[in-house]
């Protein structure tokens, strides 16, 4: 990577973080630290499970029960079990919780008021439009690909949104008994691979991978959520679904797509797949392609 990218990303984290408090205990001139100031907008107005907020926080159990507990003694929250499974704690507003939320808001909003009053609305747009470039591109940075077992909750989550998008967009709806199969002991180890992607432990696409015969592979359930699109998650899925390929020692990998699909059409050209002739007799196929791995 060029030195001169990475001096350019330093240079913008200290600017960032300067600028909104991170190293005092005064964020948006609360005496409040930025950490605990998050976890109140997490819990947010609906509140949130303590294992939810965790994962989406990324912080170690350790830290995130101290920093509960600092909430606690301040009133701001509190965090019961819940009545059907008492393992499971979630944590809420109080009274002063809402308020310390309605005035962090209204801070927020000053800040960026602030921030942005001495530029021209032309600077205003720029900086404004680079922001929302800079969140676009970091979420790419931050999204995850892993392999998961296609019968977890999020494998399956992905496969359903994944069939209610085909069958808004099929011409007579999608009917997935009337598809090639891509089950979940076909799309795992050794037959086969099921890829989820996650952005802040949220299950945002999937892929997946299955053999059909000694080198040849099939790549099935291609699917990223609208929220994410155009972020290139999806050639990300696919560059990594080709690895598990090579792993499993398959030389040729293939798919079928419908016309209605046509960014799914796009991405597969970009990526150096070749339209062929039909190779088998789904009934939502109208394109087929191949590539040699």
């Amino acid at each position: 990577m060029q030195d001169e990218a990475i001096v350019t990303v330093r240079s913008f984290s200290r600017s960032v973080t300067q600028r909104v408090g991170i190293f005092t205990d005064r964020f948006l001139g609360r005496d409040r630290p930025l950490a605990e100031a998050r976890l109140i907008y997490e819990i947010g107005r609906e509140g949130c499970d303590v294992r939810e907020l965790r994962a989406r926080l990324d912080l170690d159990s350790g830290y995130l029960s101290r920093l509960l507990r600092s909430l606690e003694r301040q009133g701001l929250i509190e965090v019961v079990p819940q009545q059907t499974d008492r393992r499971i704690r979630r944590a809420g507003l109080t009274s002063a919780g809402y308020r310390e939320l309605d005035e962090l808001d209204h801070r927020g909003d000053e800040f960026a008021g602030a921030l942005l009053a001495p530029l021209s609305a032309a600077q205003r747009e720029r900086i404004v439009g680079a922001m929302q470039d800079v969140e676009r591109l970091l979420n790419v940075a931050v999204t995850t690909i892993d392999l998961e077992h296609p019968a977890s909750s999020d494998a399956q989550w992905c496969v359903e949104q994944y069939f209610k998008e085909l069958d808004t967009r099929f011409e007579g709806g999608f009917d997935s008994e009337q598809s090639i199969s891509a089950d979940p002991q076909e799309t795992m180890p050794p037959c086969g691979a099921f890829l989820v992607a996650r952005l802040d432990s949220r299950a945002i696409g999937c892929g997946a991978l299955k053999t059909l015969q000694p080198g040849l592979g099939s790549i099935k359930r291609m699917w990223v959520s609208r929220s994410a699109r155009g972020l290139g998650i999806g050639r990300r899925i696919l560059s990594a679904l080709e690895d598990q390929a090579l792993e499993l020692g398959l030389e040729v990998v293939r798919l079928e797509t419908n016309r209605s699909l046509e960014e799914a059409q796009a991405l597969y050209r970009r990526h150096g797949y070749t339209e062929v002739t039909a190779f088998n007799d789904d009934p939502y196929a109208d394109f087929w392609f191949e590539k040699r791995l």
